[in-house]
């Protein structure tokens, strides 16, 4: 018997390499991931004669380095990484690389790879380990090639780190793969660039001067506004805010800034908080040197407010996830003029002598007492001040406009009319004549406007107060009712025995009932408003369309109503909003049970029905309420048309809207199986 194991080709570590990454510029960034993932402050990338074939690349940290056996098992184990297992570093970073492939690719790059360590453990020992290509060539298995580290010891204590050195590049780096690779940088730098303990790479690009600037630079420069507010030992604050191009816009003091809290001081803490708020907006960035798309990525790996503490930052604040200031909740109750973690990014510094901030015995942050909350406050109400300032300025230009547009409106006919008098006698009563049929439907269409506006105040306001409701009602009071029938319902049964099914048992579970829907109302409301689903992405429709249902479901189970469903067993999707999506179908929901509540509808049903064509989506509901009554097929898409007392006649127009918005149509019937009303919503898909 003889034994025998797995082999591999020396030309399966080739295809790796070129296949892992094809480009130059990720070669370098996973060579780059490897100090930042080794704790290093600092990174230099140089480009030496890159820009054509035979050049070099050399990347040079002062990380952690590594020991001879981390180098020969760890570094040299193809598919073995201890970043895998997501454990933060001794920095708290959460590992950039994953499998231990990347490095594969980047060395693959050149004829030859040097590795040059120094372990923050040996405090005098260098080692080293040269990569030669070539020698792959000259043998068939892997396992036929030994390397040789080579190690030495200085007498004096030298500094840690890692150097690897790439030379006799197999092609070269184009000025777009060192735009990418400046891309990348940023996005794993520190975006301060004077944490200490932060992540700074450093570009050196001969060739690319302008992209070696890149990486310094930042977005800073493109944001719309930057808000700096300071508050001194005697918890005073002061602010002031500038535009992109450096003009001051406003400033405030102390008394301004806390006026929610009666111009009460903030504590004895002193602070800065600087926050620059962008608005992400391809017309905007058309005289900015960036993309919307740049600083949309950079925002979203480091958009929010970072607190750093004595000069060092402290997680998790301003992480991805981390609204600890609730800019995102403030946006959402009044969106107008607010940033939010997707739109800024910020920093608050705060200079602690006495210690007054306890951090948690695990490191993750501060413990919520006085001290911090004062903190917290100050950032907050500065926020709130800049977002009222920006509000009055544009609730000004609004008013402007209105007042001027009737003045401008009549000056243009004026002109019009003094324009026609001019025209030959023959053809002036004509033109007359048109001109003001033109005029009374114009005049018509303003007032079915003004009629429309209001109505949406009015529906905005409703919104409101629900959102409100919502998110109070979803804390204590729900807690309260619940916690409180819950005892009831102990104590009766445990008082009255076999007497609680007779007597107390059905309204109790009543009003656990009702309690229930008014929980599924609530996290609905909330979950309708959530900022992200707004987003355009791509919107895979059944899923959606359960996951609404099963939001849902409790509320028409107290409704008492039987859903039917009979969903495609194809996976359609297309671009677009889950809000819009969701929008469509709360809104046909609601109706059918509005029309359930006005038809007074017994044994209630509701059947949803899907097809997926090779272009189209077609969503069916109907149900077994009243049908059109009072109403024709035509008019219920009309905005403000409904036969229902307090309804707004919105729902539809909003459905109407947002399927027109997606390229589709929306058709009303009368339902043939259940005698109600069927609507069919039709949208155009991407794929299944």
């Amino acid at each position: 018997m003889r034994k025998a194991r797995f082999r591999f080709s020396t030309e399966i570590v080739r295809r790796l390499g070129e296949e892992l990454n094809p480009s130059l510029d990720k070669g370098v960034i996973e060579l780059v991931k490897n100090a930042f993932d080794a704790d290093a402050t600092e990174c230099r990338i140089e480009l030496i004669k890159a820009d054509r074939p035979g050049g070099s690349v050399v990347v040079s940290d002062d990380g952690d380095g590594m020991t001879v056996d981390e180098i020969v098992n760890g570094w040299l184990v193809l598919g073995k990484s201890s970043k895998s297992s997501g454990i933060p570093t001794n920095k708290g970073r959460v590992p950039a690389g994953s499998k231990g492939l990347g490095r594969l690719a980047a060395l693959r790059m050149g004829k030859r790879a040097l590795l040059t360590t120094r372990p923050r453990s040996e405090h005098s020992s260098e080692h080293t380990l040269l990569l030669d290509w070539e020698t792959f060539d000259n043998v068939s298995t892997v396992d036929d090639i030994d390397f040789t580290v080579d190690s030495s010891i200085s007498e004096e204590k030298i500094k840690p780190g890692t150097q690897i050195i790439v030379e006799e590049l197999s092609t070269s780096f184009s000025r777009n793969s060192v735009k990418q690779l400046a891309r990348e940088l940023i996005l794993l730098a520190d975006p301060f660039n004077d944490n200490p303990t932060g992540f700074n790479p450093v570009l050196l690009a001969p060739d690319y001067k302008d992209l070696e600037n890149l990486v310094r630079v930042r977005y800073f420069q493109d944001a719309e506004y930057h808000l700096r507010a300071e508050l001194d030992a005697e918890g005073k604050a002061s602010a002031f805010v500038k535009d992109w191009k450096g003009k001051d816009l406003f400033t405030a003091t102390h008394d301004t800034i806390a006026i929610q809290r009666n111009k009460k001081p903030y504590g004895s803490l002193a602070a800065t908080f600087d926050l620059w708020v962008f608005i992400l907006d391809h017309q905007v960035f058309s005289t900015r040197k960036s993309t919307v798309k740049e600083v949309r990525a950079w925002l979203g790996a480091f958009g929010g407010v970072h607190f750093y503490y004595n000069g060092l930052r402290i997680s998790p604040y301003g992480s991805q996830g981390n609204d600890w200031l609730g800019m995102n909740l403030r946006r959402v109750r009044s969106p107008e003029e607010r940033p939010s973690t997707n739109t800024s990014i910020g920093r608050i510094d705060v200079t602690d002598v006495s210690n007054d901030l306890i951090q948690k015995t695990d490191r993750s942050g501060f413990i919520e007492d006085e001290a911090f909350s004062e903190i917290r406050s100050f950032a907050q109400d500065a926020m709130q001040w800049m977002a009222t300032r920006r509000m009055a300025i544009a609730e000004n230009r609004r008013i402007k406009a209105r007042t001027s547009a009737p003045t401008e409106s009549h000056e243009a006919k004026r002109n019009l009319e003094e324009l026609i008098e001019e025209v030959p006698i023959e053809s002036r009563t004509k033109i007359k004549n048109a001109f003001n049929t033109y005029d009374v439907y114009r005049n018509r269409e303003v007032g079915h406007l003004k009629k429309e506006i209001q109505l949406y105040r009015t529906l905005s306001t409703a919104g409101i107060t629900a959102v409100t409701f919502a998110h109070e009602a979803s804390g204590n009071p729900l807690k309260v009712i619940s916690n409180s029938i819950n005892a009831i319902s102990h104590r009766t049964k445990k008082q009255f025995g076999e007497l609680y099914e007779k007597s107390v048992s059905n309204p109790i579970e009543s009003i656990k009932r009702a309690l229930k829907s008014l929980s599924v109302l609530g996290s609905a409301i909330l979950k309708l408003v959530d900022h992200e689903k707004r987003r355009v992405s791509r919107v895979d429709l059944h899923q959606l369309l359960k996951e609404s249902l099963a939001t849902y479901q409790p509320f028409l189970k107290g409704r008492d109503v039987n859903l039917q469903l009979d969903i495609d067993s194809r996976s359609p999707f297309l671009q677009g909003s889950e809000a819009a999506i969701e929008s469509i179908v709360s809104n046909l929901l609601n109706n059918c049970l509005a029309a359930f509540e006005y038809g007074g509808t017994q044994n209630r049903i509701i059947k949803i029905t899907t097809q997926v064509s090779d272009a189209y989506w077609t969503m069916a509901i109907e149900d077994n309420g009243p049908g059109f009554e009072g109403i024709s097929k035509a008019d219920i898409w009309l905005p403000g048309r409904t036969t229902r007392k307090n309804g707004t006649g919105l729902g539809l127009t909003i459905v109407r809207d947002a399927v027109k918005d997606q390229g589709g149509k929306a058709v009303a019937y009368d339902s043939v199986n259940l005698g109600g009303a069927l609507i069919t919503v039709e949208l155009p898909i991407l794929g299944e």
